[in-house]
């Protein structure tokens, strides 16, 4: 943790400012394991591996953990050398990079850093925060960015002063959170006056709800996930192929192919068949092994920007259903 960054952190329960520990170690400015503790002592909050850590080794988003350490490059654009990430973050926020550049950028939930590693090379100072140990895996492939930032947090109670920042995004995230509109309502109070925020959700419409992992999941988000990844790993080599071989059938393949519970991008992205098979993998697990998948309505989130103060609201498709805007 860079000590530039105690300036916008505070205890996620009292709000209070924190101070380092005695025992924390230093070096260039950075803080490489330690303690972060309020001037009262009441509160304490480790920093390990130079992540400060404000929320406990286990919680619901186990499953990220495992899925991000172990696809720790696979969604960065600089490791499959396609602008995958890239294409969908920009067309998703309509930023630009140079309105990002200097400016105190906040991710939630960062995963691996697919997302960061974008605005990072806008220029951007970039908070990214994970509920779960991506955060390592963040880390780690990240922290040659002098602008970066990494937190273990949770996104219902928030480690940070309010208005610390003038962009906020969270891609991916919200629907695996355990209350979707909890979770949404507590990224606008970080953003100052006239800031941007831009959060996508599953679209709650029929074929998201028809998808087969519905039907799976009842038994799937309760297996332990370490034995539901080694499971998949053994089955998604044959799904896949399945999958490409219902696709190929003249007029319905396409639809048909949903019936298998598998993350086909075979035609959608240009990537090599390791890539694919790994990508595979990766988002199979993704559909399968959170506790929370909540998909909402358009007129819902809609909702939820204007009653939080936001204006210039745009909602629309882009991969997840996005809903953007500026702080009023």
């Amino acid at each position: 943790m860079k000590i530039s960054l105690l300036d916008k952190l505070c205890c996620p329960y009292s709000k209070l400012p924190l101070k380092l520990g005695p025992d924390s170690i230093v070096v260039d400015g950075e803080v490489v394991n330690g303690t972060l503790c309020t001037y009262d002592d009441k509160y304490k909050y480790d920093i390990k591996a130079s992540v400060p850590r404000f929320v406990t080794d286990s919680n619901y988003a186990d499953n990220f953990g495992i899925q991000w350490n172990y696809f720790s490059k696979t969604q960065l654009d600089s490791h499959s050398g396609y602008p995958i990430s890239g294409n969908r973050f920009w067309r998703a926020t309509g930023w630009k990079p140079e309105e990002l550049m200097g400016k105190w950028v906040l991710d939630v939930g960062c995963g691996a850093g697919r997302f960061a590693e974008i605005a990072l090379n806008a220029g951007a100072n970039v908070v990214a925060l994970d509920y779960s140990s991506a955060v390592d895996a963040c880390y780690g492939n990240l922290k040659k960015f002098d602008n970066l930032h990494v937190i273990q947090g949770d996104i219902y109670s928030l480690p940070f002063f309010e208005q610390s920042f003038q962009f906020v995004y969270s891609l991916g995230v919200l629907q695996h959170t355990p209350d979707v509109k909890r979770a949404f309502q507590a990224l606008p109070p970080m953003l100052v006056p006239n800031g941007r925020i831009c959060v996508d959700y599953y679209w709650k419409r029929f074929q998201t709800v028809m998808h087969s992992k519905y039907l799976v999941r009842p038994f799937t988000k309760r297996m332990q996930k370490n034995k539901l990844f080694g499971l998949l790993k053994r089955l998604v080599p044959s799904m896949l192929l399945l999958s490409r071989r219902i696709n190929k059938l003249p007029g319905l393949g396409k639809i048909i192919k949903r019936v298998v519970p598998v993350a086909d991008y075979t035609g959608v992205y240009p990537l090599s068949d390791k890539q694919l098979s790994e990508w595979a993998l990766m988002d199979t697990f993704d559909m399968l092994g959170p506790r929370y998948d909540s998909p909402q309505r358009k007129k819902k989130i809609y909702s939820w920007m204007v009653e939080t103060g936001f204006r210039d609201i745009e909602v629309f498709h882009e991969t997840l259903l996005v809903s953007r805007g500026i702080k009023g």
